[in-house]
C-alpha cells in the first residue's frame, strides 16, 4: 500500500504567483524510508506540509494510506502522518518533557492510562526515558528534537515526515536524529520521509529523491543518485565527503557500505581487512 501519494499536484502560495510545486507525481510505499533532497526553494518543505493537509493543493489529488485527503478525512490523515519541523523550540508546548509528549495524545481524547503507555513507548523509542521529568528548555538541540519526535510518536502515526528536522543541529545532533528515525523505520515499521539538504543523511534511506523548482528531477537508491555527481552539481548539491571516500574505496576494490560517520567507516574498513 502507498503511505502517501501525490497525483498531478500543484501548489502556489499566492493566487497569481508562481507554482512552488507543479504537476508533481510522488509516492511513498508503506514501511519505506525515503530521503527528499534539494536546495532551498526546491519545494521540499511545501511537499511536507501538503502530505498531511497543512496546505491544500491548487490542483491534483493527495491520498494517505489509500484514503483521499479531503476536509472530511483531514483528522485521520494527521493522525496517520506526523510532521516534525525544523526548530524544536517552535514545537514545544509544555515545560516538562512528559507533558510535552502527552500533549497530542491528550488533544485526541485518549484515556489517561493509554496516554501514560504512549508516553513510555514514545520516550523509549527515541531514547529519552531518563529525561521524562526534565525541563525541556535545559535540553540540548538534539534532545529537544527527539522530544518533538516523541510527541508525534505518542499519536502512533503510521508515517513520519521530518521537514529539515536536523537543520539547526550540530553534526552529533544530526546523527542522533538520523539514528532514531532509522531505528523507528527498521524496528517499528514506521514509514519515514526525511526532507533534508544534508546529502549524507540520505545514505541510510531506501530511496533518495532530488527536487528542483518543484519537480522531481532524480530518484533511485542513494548510491545510484550519488554516482551521478556532475548532475547533482547542476542542482546545487554535492556528494558528502564521507560518500566520496566510500566511493573511492569501493573503486579500489574494498567493498565498504555507505556510512554516516568516520567511526562507522572505520568499522567497515576493519571488516574488509
Amino acid at each position: 500500500m502507498k503511505a502517501i501519494e501525490f497525483t498531478g499536484v500543484s501548489f502556489r502560495y499566492e493566487e497569481e504567483g508562481p507554482f512552488v510545486i507543479e504537476k508533481l507525481n510522488f509516492s511513498v510505499e508503506e514501511g519505506e524510508f525515503v530521503a527528499v533532497l534539494g536546495h532551498n526553494g526546491s519545494g521540499k518543505s511545501t511537499l511536507a506540509r501538503l502530505a498531511n493537509g497543512l496546505l491544500v493543493p491548487d490542483e491534483g489529488a493527495i491520498s494517505v494510506f489509500g484514503t483521499p485527503l479531503t476536509e472530511k478525512t483531514l483528522f485521520e490523515a494527521r493522525r496517520n502522518v506526523g510532521v516534525v519541523f525544523q526548530n524544536p523550540d517552535n514545537q514545544t508546548v509544555a515545560t516538562i518533557v512528559e507533558d510535552d509528549v502527552a500533549f497530542g495524545a491528550e488533544n485526541v481524547g485518549l484515556k489517561r492510562e493509554e496516554i501514560g503507555e504512549r508516553i513510555e513507548f514514545a520516550l523509549r523509542a527515541v531514547g529519552m526515558e531518563a529525561y521524562r521529568g526534565a525541563t525541556v528548555a535545559r535540553l540540548s538541540g538534539g534532545q529537544k528534537q527527539r522530544v518533538a519526535i516523541a510527541g508525534v510518536l505518542a499519536l502512533k502515526p503510521r508515517a513520519i515526515v521530518l521537514d529539515e528536522s536536523t537543520a539547526m543541529l550540530d553534526p552529533r545532533g544530526r546523527r542522533e536524529i538520523v539514528d532514531v528515525v532509522t531505528r523507528l523505520n527498521k524496528e517499528e515499521g514506521i514509514t519515514v520521509v526525511l526532507i533534508t539538504h544534508f546529502m549524507e543523511e540520505a545514505l541510510l534511506a531506501d530511496r533518495a529523491v532530488v527536487m528542483n523548482r518543484g519537480e522531481i528531477v532524480m530518484q533511485g537508491k542513494p548510491e545510484e543518485i550519488f554516482a551521478r555527481q556532475e548532475e547533482l552539481v547542476t542542482y546545487n548539491l554535492a556528494l558528502p565527503r564521507i560518500g566520496v571516500i566510500c566511493n573511492r574505496l569501493r573503486a579500489a576494490g574494498m567493498p565498504v557500505s555507505n556510512t554516516l560517520s568516520a567511526e562507522q567507516l572505520a568499522e567497515e574498513i576493519a571488516k574488509c581487512v
